[in-house]
């Protein structure tokens, strides 16, 4: 498989476990991996034919900022559930990036990988 990649897409929103964070937004950053077969596209030079990686970016946007979580994990994990079943994408290397959520680390997160990485 091929793969369409989405790096550093910075979102706002509420997470965190301790009372602060319930009444703040926090930045999020996400980095996506999504395999997908791009031969088609290629020879269609059609956006019908691939996964529209804008059209991606803006479902994540629009989720992730209406969230509220407590644990990245949490979130993560419902991203790359959307991403895999709405833009039917088999496989996905998400990570998402808390950044400065904890003090002298400039990142911390979770990187997670769902679904199937097959070749052809």
């Amino acid at each position: 498989m091929d793969i369409i990649y989405l790096n550093d897409l910075s979102i706002e929103t509420v997470i965190g476990v301790f009372d602060w964070e319930r009444e703040i937004k926090q930045r999020v950053i996400i980095d996506l991996e999504m395999a997908t077969d791009i031969r088609r596209a290629a020879a269609t030079d059609n956006l019908d034919d691939t996964l529209d990686y804008k059209a991606v970016a803006k479902r994540v946007i629009g989720f992730v900022e209406q969230s509220e979580f407590q644990l990245v994990e949490t979130l993560a994990e419902r991203v790359a559930t959307i991403i895999r079943d709405e833009f039917d994408v088999p496989w996905l290397r998400l990570r998402l990036n808390k950044k400065g959520a904890v003090r002298g680390a400039n990142d911390v997160g979770v990187i997670i990988e769902r679904g199937e990485r097959s070749s052809s």
